[in-house]
């Protein structure tokens, strides 16, 4: 059976290796039955190309690989 590897690469200068960037924040609402606010602990995973260091999202990578099986399948 034949093997083929695709590889995400960034699509402004086609390096393929990335670092993980955090952004951490805390995310505020208040509710009508209380004077308080309700919060909630929101950590961002994101990816930076290390050649470039155009950042991407996890669903923006995730959508890339699965570009790779829907090219693949219709390949056959």
């Amino acid at each position: 059976m034949e093997f083929v590897q695709d590889y995400f690469e960034c699509d402004a200068c086609q390096n393929r290796k990335f670092m993980k960037v955090y952004e951490f924040s805390m995310r505020f609402r208040g509710v009508n039955f209380s004077d308080e606010f309700f919060y909630d602990k929101v950590t961002d995973e994101m990816y930076q190309c290390i050649a470039c260091n155009k950042i991407f999202t996890k669903d923006q990578i995730e959508e890339g690989l699965l570009s790779f099986k829907r090219i693949r399948k219709k390949a056959g």
